[in-house]
């Protein structure tokens, strides 16, 4: 009894660990044999499911079913039991190139989704990772030289811009496909180069469409933060000012080493923007929030500048929450509040109140889900729902085992000149879950 139950506990353990390292012993494989002399149609096949004679179902269905339902129970098994085709076909081989250091936790992450894609559709396959430390030319050129060595040809490479960019600069002529990189963020004209990343520029056209004026940005020290600011800035003026605007004023707080102590609005400035806020000109406020900072009385409290205008949070989930609470509490009266992917998350619902939300709206762009995938990811601990990168690497991963395999595609997004475009809907978060605000539409119409 004692050596049963440590074994069952070792399995415990087993099932549970994580590593973005793939063993090379390969997984057993199930076959399932048929001894039954009849036939079985679709009404014989949904009773051997209510009675939970799974066996007795996977024995009669050895190929893709018309029922969706059904045939979604047929691929999930498939997947969980590791059940062997019949079918005799070249092994699926692709690489994983992991800069670990630098993407933390997406190099396990990716890694799973990717394991998970290739177990759902039952054909041998080779999923390899080769970690570099950091996005050096010499990492990158040794890791690209040993994976054509090792003769893989498609390769899934989760990297920053500056890695996409010595990619690029070395031209390896293998196919590489970047989940984390937009096409139009790099110079990149190589058709061996694939880019999966989603489309924030669209995302702020379709949501400032939304806004009035005046337009209060929120965005925080990071790189994204400041870029999707910057952008939401020049767009603003762009599509609501027929004259030349009155520069705006940026008011960065990040130079006042985290703390507003020192900070005292003039009269100066208080008359200036006074002055913007006229029927003629549109205004723009910029507020850039240090990390630490938690009490925004000083930018909220009284101030009739921001009155009724549109916030835009460009911060990440925790910080977006506590901005959203104190625009209640000094009682800014957002006209709405709006957000890209980045605040796409279910924590918003748990970690907000209501009527903090009830006039947010957040763009996404992971408009297609596929119901097997994001089970037998579940299983691993993984996220390709609300995870953007995680939903990127799986739809790159459909797409090149279409190219290897020449099967049909489960995801239906458009790959145009190297570049996965995505539809974008618009989304409210209502009391318990993201309801639709604007049906998804493609890109091309939003520029």
């Amino acid at each position: 009894m004692k050596k049963i139950i440590i074994i069952f506990l070792l399995l415990q353990c087993a099932l549970f660990a994580q590593s973005y390292l793939i063993s090379n012993i390969p997984l057993p494989k199930i076959y399932i044999q048929n001894l039954d002399p009849y036939s079985c149609d679709e009404d014989c096949l949904q009773e051997y499911i209510d009675n939970e004679m799974i066996f007795s179902f996977l024995s009669h269905v050895s190929s893709k079913l018309d029922n969706q339902e059904l045939d979604d129970i047929r691929m999930m098994s498939v997947s969980i039991l590791n059940l062997g085709s019949n079918i005799l076909c070249d092994k699926v081989k692709i690489a994983i190139l992991l800069p670990y250091k630098i993407i933390g936790k997406y190099a396990s992450s990716t890694t799973n989704a990717s394991f998970a894609y290739l177990i759902t559709r039952n054909r041998s396959f080779e999923l390899k990772s080769y970690k570099i430390e950091n996005e050096s030319v010499a990492d990158i050129l040794s890791a690209l030289l040993k994976i054509k060595e090792d003769g893989f040809k498609y390769v899934i490479a989760p990297l920053t811009k500056n890695g996409a960019d010595i990619v690029s600069e070395l031209n390896p002529e293998i196919n590489i496909y970047f989940p984390t990189i937009h096409k139009q963020d790099v110079n990149a004209t190589s058709e061996f180069l694939y880019y999966g990343g989603i489309d924030y520029r669209a995302q702020n056209n379709l949501l400032l469409n939304e806004s009035v004026s005046p337009l209060v940005i929120f965005n925080d020290r990071s790189s994204i933060g400041k870029k999707l600011a910057n952008y939401q800035e020049e767009r603003f003026y762009e599509i609501n000012v027929t004259r030349p605007p009155i520069e705006s004023e940026d008011i960065n707080y990040s130079d006042y080493n985290d703390s507003f102590e020192d900070i005292n609005y003039s009269q100066e400035y208080n008359e200036e923007l006074s002055e913007y806020l006229t029927q003629e000109e549109k205004v723009i406020i910029k507020f850039t929030i240090p990390k630490r900072i938690t009490n925004l009385e000083r930018q909220l409290g009284e101030n009739e500048k921001i009155q009724k205008g549109t916030f835009f949070l460009n911060t990440p989930i925790v910080k977006s929450g506590m901005i959203m609470s104190q625009l209640t509490l000094y009682d800014a009266n957002a006209t709405n509040i709006l957000s890209t992917q980045i605040n796409y998350d279910p924590l918003l619902l748990s970690m907000t109140q209501y009527k903090d939300r009830k006039n947010m709206i957040i763009a996404n762009s992971i408009t297609s889900n596929n119901n097997v995938l994001i089970e037998t990811n579940s299983l691993l601990g993984n996220d390709i729902v609300y995870d953007w990168i995680n939903y990127t690497t799986t739809v790159g991963m459909d797409y090149f085992f279409h190219l290897i395999t020449k099967e049909s595609r489960k995801y239906n997004i458009e790959m145009v000149d190297n570049q996965m475009v995505y539809p974008i809907e618009l989304l409210k978060p209502s009391k318990s879950r993201f309801i639709s605000y604007q049906k998804a539409i493609k890109p091309d119409f939003l520029y």
